[in-house]
């Protein structure tokens, strides 16, 4: 399965400041930094989210509706990836 790290949100404040936390939890980790900010609300239903921001890790939809620290999503690379 292909690693990736998606923000689902349409780039409101708070949107941003989770995709912040995710890339200072990903360089915390060594892991790869690219992060797709999905924008288009079709594709973010289509993940079932009815309220962003989210973040998806990996394909799966691990928080949404809130603004996450770093250290929570330190854990959720954690939970996920092993």
């Amino acid at each position: 399965m292909k690693e990736e790290v998606k923000v689902l949100g349409g780039g409101c404040a708070r949107c941003n400041q989770l995709e912040a936390a995710t890339v200072e939890a990903l360089t915390e980790l060594g892991m790869d930094t690219t992060i797709e900010h999905v924008k288009d609300y079709e594709k973010i239903a289509a993940y079932g989210v009815m309220s962003t921001p989210a973040l998806v890790i990996d394909g799966k939809v691990v928080s949404y509706g809130k603004v996450l620290k770093k250290d929570e999503v330190v854990k959720l690379l954690k939970d996920v990836r092993g």
